[in-house]
């Protein structure tokens, strides 16, 4: 596998960062919530009416923002899924199975629970993190896919 330097983003990524991380900030303290994206999209799935509204502008506003950049920056992403729908159909359901039962995602806990120095935060995200390394050594290294 040859990395592309030429995709190398360093400038956008850490912009990027940034007002992910300000954008937490502000919800946290103007809010009292956590910015944590499967505690969003599960207040959906179980609605209450004085709830559904902000939760609904957030996920549509995480749904347009890539339309929005392409027509006023010119950003294409090109995004490129080496898998068929059914492994993605599974790797879905994993991922929502892992958020349900780690008491949220990687942005909740990485982004937001460490921020607030949170123990379990910090248990979870090496958790997530650590699973993640694992599996992509055994299915690039050991099993060649």
């Amino acid at each position: 596998m040859q990395i592309d330097w030429m995709s190398f983003t360093p400038i956008p990524s850490l912009l990027g960062g940034m007002i992910l991380g300000v954008a937490a900030a502000l919800y946290v303290l103007l809010h009292g919530r956590i910015l944590g994206i499967s505690g969003i999209v599960s207040g959906l799935l179980h609605p209450k009416l004085t709830d559904s509204a902000w939760r609904i502008a957030l996920v549509l506003g995480l749904i347009t923002a890539p339309f929005l950049a392409a027509l006023f920056f010119g950003i294409f992403p090109v995004v490129e899924i080496e898998a068929d729908w059914i492994a993605i159909a599974i790797a879905g359901l994993l991922v929502g199975f892992g958020a349900q039962y780690g008491s949220g995602c990687t942005s909740g806990h990485g982004i937001c629970g460490l921020s607030r120095l949170s123990p379990r935060s910090l248990v979870a995200t090496l958790s997530f993190m650590g699973a993640g390394f694992i599996t992509v050594y055994v299915l690039r290294h050991l099993i060649g896919f």
